[in-house]
């Protein structure tokens, strides 16, 4: 995951002073918007904290998953069967990408899909793969990290998440949750490589430009990337709020109404290039992330990114709660609004 100062728009600490349910920061897209419907009766099914954190450290005890390694390989596998338990349909999209450094990186997107048949779809995201070296480290930097937070974080909650919709089923929507490879093994600052444009994210661009299924449209997305970490603040990251500033006016809306406005804060920071980035340019999806923002390093990301630090120890499950628990609300909030129209 790149900077946000590196790439994109440097960080702005103005505070939103006008309500959540109002703001609109930048264009909408073109997709329509459900913003506006009237207020329904939510009932989401129970979301285990509990649950998240074994599938997180489940995958942990695999070692690092970078791409081409036993350790990612045997993730994927757990990870597709899993899903199976769970999901009406998966799909395993293998793919092949070249690195920044010429390596052919062999990658598999999962898609949990619920529902299949529903015109109105949500996509849920999170990456599964880990970063290759520890470039923000002093120690062992040319060693490849656990990717805790980084990763295995988003991945946990969304397999709750799936667990929950099979619990409740779904009748007026479909729910496709990607677990995006390839993600982490962008081209570090210092790299001696040529620079290589778009070196992150690449296995969400191979599904932007060639979707599971033909010509696939959702309503809107969100994109989890380390959100499990103690004391996690989620602020409106830039590129979400240009182009899917109307999810975020929900999301947010949301994590409030149901107890958790203390994580979700509506200062808007420094737009950053992630799997979203790719998603809506591509195909026109408007998504938010759901992405930890820490003021006090220079990176806006945790102390712990891409470190050896980013282990177990990082992840909390009072953060793991109040994102899942805000990602399922979401969930069936659509569903109730589907149902009344």
């Amino acid at each position: 995951m790149s900077t946000y100062t590196k790439y994109l728009a440097p960080v702005l600490l103005t505070v939103l002073v006008i309500s959540v349910s109002s703001c609109n920061w930048g264009k909408k897209s073109d997709t329509p918007t459900v913003a506006e419907t009237p207020e329904v009766v939510v009932t989401a099914p129970d979301f285990s904290s509990d649950s998240a954190f074994s599938y997180t450290a489940k995958q942990v005890a695999f070692g690092p998953r970078v791409p081409n390694s036993k350790g990612h390989q045997a993730c994927g596998d757990w990870m597709i069967a899993t899903a199976k338990t769970f999901a009406d349909t998966v799909y395993v999209q293998q793919f092949t990408a070249q690195a920044f450094d010429g390596k052919n990186l062999n990658g598999r997107n999962i898609i949990a899909s619920f529902n299949p048949a529903a015109a109105k779809r949500i996509l849920l995201c999170a990456h599964w793969d880990t970063r290759p070296f520890a470039d923000q480290d002093t120690i062992d930097r040319d060693k490849p990290i656990d990717g805790a937070n980084d990763g295995a974080g988003g991945v946990g909650i969304l397999m709750e998440v799936a667990r929950a919709i099979q619990s409740a089923k779904l009748t007026n929507i479909g729910v496709d949750i990607m677990f995006i490879d390839v993600e982490d093994y962008g081209q570090p600052q210092d790299s001696k490589f040529p620079p290589m444009d778009d070196s992150y994210c690449l296995g969400s661009q191979h599904w932007a430009k060639q979707p599971h299924v033909p010509g696939y449209k959702a309503s809107f997305g969100i994109l989890l990337d380390m959100a499990s970490a103690r004391g996690a603040i989620f602020t409106r990251e830039g590129t979400s709020a240009r182009s899917g500033g109307w999810v975020q006016d929900r999301v947010w809306a949301n994590a409030d109404r149901i107890g958790f406005s203390s994580f979700f804060n509506n200062t808007l920071t420094g737009g950053i290039i992630d799997d979203h980035k790719y998603i809506m340019e591509i195909t026109k999806i408007p998504m938010v992330d759901i992405i930890h923002f820490d003021a006090n390093t220079n990176s806006g990301f945790g102390w712990y990114w891409h470190t050896h630090r980013d282990n177990m120890e990082t992840v909390d499950k009072t953060t793991l709660l109040a994102v899942g628990k805000t990602v399922l609300y979401t969930v069936y909030q659509y569903e109730a609004e589907s149902k009344a129209q």
